[in-house]
């Protein structure tokens, strides 16, 4: 797999991508003598919305983070099940609308009757992925088994040091998450960003897709919490392991132990918590020995 997509950047490149505008801020600073007012140039991450079109009918509405959107509406459709393997979508192309842009995805179209019955409408809010299901019982859908790897406590730990030199947008802006593919040893590989939590996810998977899917020893990292939507969309995309920096939710754990997904949360350098399959890791193992 190929690592071009880590060559790191500094800060300042961000301000150039389509994903951040300079902005003139007033900064309120204490200082020796009291408090004083400053006005700095700051770089924001754009937000915008994102519209989500099969065959010619409007699905979704996401707010995100313009950057990455190939990658982001391929995951998005494999992570949602509305795509069961990427060689269902046979084009895709983004274009800006009058408010925001639009993906217009051509999928098989057994793949869209099946869409027509459960469709949804997902507008609302960044990188929600429950907004608008139009009943409680599609809100939770069947969740697929996974393998999960076995991975050591190193490996954990050398992914968490290396993920914030890979998110130029986050350096610059402070508002974005990133969702990483790392290998069996902790190296990262890939790395998307998304003011949303999920959408840097699908993002990933869609950028993994692309390069025909996660081998089955390497894990995903998360910068924020594990939801139920991140472990399911784990899960969907053949993900056998997610590591969260923040905690994990009771149901995204009853979901990890369906799908028999290793789920690690609180991962901090030193530090980390499991919440299932504690065995998958080799140091736990052998503490426990």
């Amino acid at each position: 797999m190929s690592t071009s997509q880590l060559t790191t950047k500094p800060a300042s490149d961000a301000m150039q991508s389509p994903a951040a505008l300079a902005r003139q801020i007033v900064e309120i600073r204490r200082g020796s003598t009291g408090w004083y007012a400053d006005t700095v140039e700051d770089s924001l991450a754009k937000e915008v919305p994102v519209a989500l079109v099969y065959n010619g009918i409007s699905h979704a509405v996401m707010m995100a983070t313009p950057e990455d959107l190939e990658d982001f509406a391929l995951g998005f459709s494999l992570s949602e099940g509305i795509l069961a393997h990427p060689h269902e979508c046979y084009d895709l192309d983004v274009h800006e609308a009058h408010e925001g842009l639009t993906i217009n995805l051509t999928i098989a179209s057994q793949r869209l009757a099946e869409l027509k019955v459960r469709r949804r409408n997902l507008a609302g809010r960044t990188g929600c992925g429950l907004c608008g299901t139009e009943a409680l019982e599609q809100a939770i859908r069947p969740i697929p088994h996974v393998q999960a790897p076995l991975l050591s406590d190193t490996a954990i730990q050398r992914a968490l040091t290396q993920l914030s030199r890979y998110q130029p947008l986050q350096a610059a802006t402070g508002a974005t998450h990133g969702a990483a593919w790392c290998n069996s040893q902790g190296r990262l590989q890939l790395v998307r960003e998304d003011v949303g939590r999920h959408n840097a996810l699908d993002k990933l998977i869609g950028a993994l897709a692309h390069r025909g899917g996660p081998d089955g020893g390497g894990f995903a990292l998360v910068s924020s919490r594990a939801s139920y939507e991140m472990v399911h969309k784990s899960a969907s995309a053949g993900i056998g392991a997610l590591v969260a920096v923040s905690a994990a939710t009771a149901l995204a754990v009853e979901q990890a132990r369906a799908a028999d997904l290793l789920l690690v949360g609180f991962a901090r350098p030193g530090r980390h918590l499991i919440y299932h399959r504690p065995e998958a890791i080799e140091i736990t193992k052998q503490a426990h020995a």
